[in-house]
């Protein structure tokens, strides 16, 4: 039997194919009791970042909300891969966003919106969340976008 989630996964292109590994010297998602925790992912693309600059510069908001959507997918492959493919996911807690920007960009909440507009297609009203949308000069390998997430799980 597919699952309501498997479904919504489908019609919205979603692959939780494997999760991308750390960049660095971290875990990219930590369980603890009930809750999970994902390190800021970045919107790869077959492992390599596809569009760098400053939202208000060089890239549009509509280009940055695709990076916000390729964060929450990355983010939801780490958690599918501590989750059984997301059937253990009580709800979203919480996303956090950072946006390459321009110091006069103040729209970053309108990029990370993508993000979170995922998680409620996903997972409806658990998909609710809170949130913070930041503005930052730059973020690792010159991605525009860089999303961080705590999700609860079934106990």
């Amino acid at each position: 039997m597919t699952s309501e989630i498997k479904i919504k996964l489908h019609e919205l292109g979603i692959d939780l194919n494997k999760p991308a590994m750390p960049a660095g010297n971290y875990v990219p998602v930590l369980v603890i009791k009930d809750m999970v925790y994902v390190s800021g992912q970045l919107p790869l693309v077959n492992g390599n970042i596809q569009l760098t600059g400053q939202v208000g510069a060089s890239v549009t908001i509509e280009e940055a909300k695709e990076q916000a959507r390729l964060c929450a997918i990355a983010i939801l492959r780490q958690v599918a891969s501590v989750s059984d493919d997301l059937e253990n996911v009580e709800r979203v807690v919480k996303l956090g966003g950072f946006v390459v920007s321009t110091s006069d960009f103040t729209e970053q909440p309108k990029v990370i919106d993508a993000a979170s507009e995922i998680m409620v297609k996903i997972f409806g009203d658990s998909g609710k969340h809170t949130r913070f949308a930041v503005g930052v000069s730059a973020l690792p390998l010159g991605a525009v976008v860089e999303i961080d997430a705590v999700f609860q799980l079934k106990t």
